[in-house]
């Protein structure tokens, strides 16, 4: 709501530099109180960023650009994922510099380098469609004044809807948004897909150290998987939009995805630590391919408005960090090192979002139907 009302450029700029600015200072924390401290400012500084970028995406490109565009988008994410096990195998060794322990350079390194990407965001990214100026630079414009005519036409011929803003999101909105049976599917999909996806994130360096692998190396390998995550994602995103697959790609990415929990779970007996380690990387390829994919769809064809999509963009980010908070605890101590039993769950927890996916799906195919025979009707 905020973002409504002052622009995408001064709220994910402030949002950025101010979750970085945070994560920095989390290397001088020293009791239980500052890590709670902490760990509460990070989820106020961070909530926004992501719904707040996705509705900004939705209102700069046309509906068959959406998918590749929000994909595109979760791609900082899923390299951040997986450079960030890198990058702390390195920096990790450096235990004792300056008499710190590694834990504290990860924490100024990686917290610094996201506020210098929230200065260059200032910079760069311009507010808006009509207002086309970045935070910093409000005099600096990014099109001249042809490109801005092309720019705001195709958006308004492709989505009428964008044509005006409004400065605040009014009560009908929210009553409109929340009594949508659709969005609320989209949102449990989310929930069905990212507990499990975030479980395993968190825990696969754990999981690969019980196939005997050391704790360093564990987290470098468990790497690999994310960094594939780009390729396959775009390869889906592009079916998305030059097919207009959307719950077609989703229902795909949800299979792939509990297929890694089966093979993890038939195979967690095997004494073959390649065949184990494969069953790891396959996972991790395709845990997070649902989640923008999902977000694409509720996006072009759940949501009726700009505002509804606002609200929504914000909905379906609270279910998927509570997947997060969840997903934390589906892998127990008591349960490690083959967690047989987070295997298990976490194909339960698929098989809903699978069948919620297809049941969405089903409905889709028959409201298309229902507009081509109220068209043929129209037309006779």
């Amino acid at each position: 709501m905020i973002l409504y009302r002052v622009g995408p450029g001064k709220w994910l700029t402030i949002q950025l530099f101010l979750f970085g600015l945070v994560s920095t200072f989390q290397a001088w924390q020293s009791n239980y109180s500052g890590y709670l401290a902490t760990r509460f400012l990070l989820g106020v500084t961070d909530s926004g960023y992501i719904p707040g970028g996705l509705w900004t995406l939705s209102t700069w490109y046309t509906r068959s650009e959406t998918a590749k565009r929000i994909m595109i988008f979760f791609f900082g994410n899923q390299l951040g994922q997986a450079s960030s096990k890198l990058i702390a195998y390195g920096v990790l060794h450096m235990k004792g510099v300056g008499g710190y322990p590694g834990w504290f350079w990860l924490f100024v390194i990686m917290g610094g380098f996201t506020m210098l990407s929230g200065v260059i965001l200032g910079l760069l990214l311009p507010d808006s469609i009509h207002k086309p100026t970045s935070f910093f630079l409000p005099r600096y414009r990014v099109f001249s004044d042809r490109e801005l005519h092309i720019l705001r036409a195709r958006i308004i011929l492709d989505d009428p809807g964008k044509q005006e803003r409004r400065k605040k999101i009014g009560t009908a909105a929210f009553k409109n948004t929340f009594s949508n049976w659709r969005i609320w599917i989209h949102v449990c999909i989310t929930l069905a897909n990212n507990g499990p996806f975030r479980g395993f994130d968190t825990y696969s360096p754990s999981i690969i150290k019980g196939l005997g692998y050391p704790a360093l190396q564990s987290n470098a390998m468990a790497a690999v998987g994310l960094f594939l995550q780009v390729p396959v994602s775009f390869i889906f995103s592009w079916v998305s939009d030059r097919f207009n697959y959307r719950g077609e790609t989703v229902i795909a990415g949800i299979s792939m995805h509990m297929l890694g929990y089966i093979f993890n779970r038939a195979f967690t007996g095997l004494k073959s630590h390649g065949v184990r380690y494969f069953g790891v990387v396959w996972t991790q390829t395709f845990a997070n391919l649902p989640h923008p994919l999902n977000i694409t769809w509720m996006s072009l064809l759940a949501c009726r408005d700009p505002e509804e999509r606002s609200l929504a963009m914000a909905m379906i980010i609270m279910s998927a960090n509570i997947g997060a908070i969840y997903g934390a605890q589906l892998f127990q101590s008591d349960d490690k090192p083959l967690y047989r039993r987070g295997f298990s769950v976490n194909i339960g927890l698929l098989a809903f979002g699978l069948m919620l996916t297809t049941l969405r799906q089903v409905d889709e195919i028959l409201r298309i139907r229902r507009r081509k025979t109220s068209s043929t009707a129209g037309a006779n």
